[in-house]
């Protein structure tokens, strides 16, 4: 027992060791590479960042109202996220996740720059593009999420700005790919609107006819859904 448990162990530090040089060896990278040849911009603090320009062989994974995200094929278990020039909230992001440390449906923050986090890529497709490409959203993912905001809300956070560009699917189980927001005190109703929409009109009719939906009309819905919130 004792023996099964040092070998445990030290597998353990073995892949922490590992991580720490990877860790050490991106960050160069970034710092050398991405940070100098970057050219993005956050145009309105409601749209998503505007990237120009991106060193090879970098990738852009995604991009929200105040950062875009990054990797790079040398290190493909892990994401940059850089926030654009001017906008705030790196330091909230990195402890929200401080607070929600080691949980199956959220990142890790392995590093905190001065203005990037090198967070645990997590792999999957988000819900809008599940939509938007006709892959099927389940029960599962959204029971999966529920239960994660609620482990959030456990750890002293409040969930906000829980959309279907926010989560993601990974073999039928539900992720959250951006917290940033989490540490905001005031009321946040987008997940509960976008439930509301999964059981009253996701669901009946996938269960019907299951198909693609054009990008067109998600970004309408999108533009509709904040003017209406707004109001």
């Amino acid at each position: 027992m004792i023996v099964g448990q040092n070998v445990l162990e030290w597998g353990r530090y073995r892949i922490q060791k590992q991580i720490e040089e990877e860790i050490m060896k991106l960050r160069e990278l970034v710092t050398r590479e991405l940070l100098e040849e970057l050219s993005s911009e956050s145009v309105r603090p409601d749209e998503p960042v505007k990237v120009w320009w991106l060193p090879k062989p970098w990738l852009l994974l995604g991009a929200g109202n105040y950062a875009a995200v990054f990797s790079h094929p040398d290190y493909e278990d892990y994401a940059v996220k850089i926030y654009a020039p001017g906008r705030p909230g790196l330091k909230e992001e990195a402890e929200v996740y401080k607070r929600l440390g080691d949980h199956p449906a959220y990142s890790i923050c392995y590093y905190v720059g001065t203005d990037f986090l090198i967070l645990k890529r997590l792999n999957g497709v988000t819900v809008y593009d599940c939509i938007k490409r006709g892959i099927p959203v389940s029960e599962q993912a959204i029971q999966d999420i529920d239960g994660a905001l609620e482990y959030a809300c456990s750890r002293e956070l409040r969930p906000h700005d829980v959309h279907g560009k926010n989560i993601m699917i990974k073999d039928g189980r539900g992720l959250v790919v951006d917290v940033s927001d989490f540490l905001k005190q005031e009321d946040c109703n987008m997940w509960d609107d976008f439930k509301k929409a999964y059981y009253t009109l996701y669901r009946p009719i996938a269960s019907l006819w299951l198909f693609p939906v054009p990008g067109a009309v998600l970004e309408a819905v999108r533009k509709g859904y904040q003017l209406w919130r707004r109001r």
